[in-house]
């Protein structure tokens, strides 16, 4: 069962990540008359989170202590104050901009957020499946 917690969350994740930029993709036609997809964009153009952490990655690092040093608790902990909403996206990316993981500009996209948020709700799945 734990396994196919897993396996759903990670859909999840690969649709949320992948869909927009399979939407935004374009077609053109070289010379020989070939339809070739052109994708332009993965995330929109005013994300800033293109070459960043991704929030998967920023959950994790979180998960295995990585923020420790700034106020973000480990593991089962960190499991825990998500559940009882002690700690946001928005705590969890702060802390990522003080350990100069994310640049600040960080805290004012949504899109960003609310993918953080998305991870942070699946956690207790994957912290299950360890």
């Amino acid at each position: 069962m734990k396994l196919v917690t897993l396996i759903n969350s990670a859909l999840i994740f690969a649709s949320i990540t992948f869909v927009p930029g399979i939407a935004s993709a374009q077609t053109a036609t070289s010379n020989s008359n070939e339809t070739i997809a052109i994708n332009s964009n993965n995330l929109p153009s005013n994300s800033t989170s293109a070459n960043n952490f991704q929030p998967f990655n920023l959950v994790t690092f979180a998960y295995q202590g990585g923020l420790k040093q700034h106020g973000i608790p480990s593991g089962e902990t960190l499991v825990s104050e998500t559940q009882n909403k002690k700690i946001i996206a928005e705590d969890l990316v702060k802390a990522a901009v003080n350990a100069d993981k994310l640049p600040s500009e960080v805290l004012n996209d949504q899109n960003y957020l609310s993918s953080v948020n998305l991870q942070l709700n699946a956690l207790p799945d994957y912290a299950a499946a360890d």
